[in-house]
């Protein structure tokens, strides 16, 4: 599958907000927006500035969640359309749906410092769901749904490391467990309880046209 291969700090500088890709780099003094907060490019700090259109800001909006969860167009918008056909309002069920992907989880749990390093130690197979051997990214979890760190896998110091900082595992939907290297799916997200800065109706407006 086509990945994006480049720096992901241009990603936040584009978007003009720290997107959290680089795990706990973001966090510190080396992260790329705090010490160059201008655009990618040769004409990044131009001093000229353009109105920004209604597309344009929807584009924008769009691009950024996308970036956030690592998704190409594609599968981002086959998502868009599942969101579309369930009950609800259409943004607050594309978060939802991204943030229930099995690669996010394991982000938010703490098991990855990155959803980027999340996505590689899923599908190196170091992770199970409901005491089965999952290695499929955007597999779906479920409420009630157990991922825990597989027994050969217990040892690597990526899951260790990054669980010292578990900086979402405080969240209302998870229940994490450190003893036990697992964690738990309680219930479907809320939008309010999402921590994802952005303008999902935006997004819906983008692909309503």
């Amino acid at each position: 599958m086509a990945r994006y291969k480049e720096s992901v700090c241009k990603l936040c500088r584009r978007e003009s907000e720290k997107l959290f890709l680089k795990g706990e780099r973001c966090y510190s003094e080396k992260c790329a927006l705090d010490r160059r907060g201008y655009a990618p490019g040769q004409h990044g700090q131009s001093p000229r500035r353009r109105k920004g259109s209604e597309y344009g800001l929807q584009l924008r909006e769009k691009q950024k969640v996308r970036r956030i969860y690592g998704i190409l167009e594609q599968q981002f918008r086959n998502y868009f359309k599942k969101a579309e056909r369930k009950k609800g309002v259409t943004g607050e069920n594309l978060l939802a749906m991204l943030e229930c992907r099995l690669d996010n989880l394991v982000y938010r749990l703490g098991f990855a410092p990155s959803r980027n390093a999340a996505r590689q130690l899923v599908l190196h197979g170091h992770f199970i769901v409901n005491n089965k051997k999952t290695n499929i990214p955007s597999y779906q979890v479920e409420p009630g749904d157990i991922i825990s760190v597989r027994e050969k896998s217990r040892n690597l110091d990526i899951i260790h490391s990054a669980l010292k900082e578990a900086r979402g595992a405080d969240l209302p939907y998870l229940r994490l467990d450190k003893a036990k290297l697992l964690g738990e799916l309680l219930e479907v997200p809320k939008r309010t309880d999402i921590p994802v800065l952005a303008q999902e109706q935006l997004v819906v407006e983008l692909y309503s046209k």
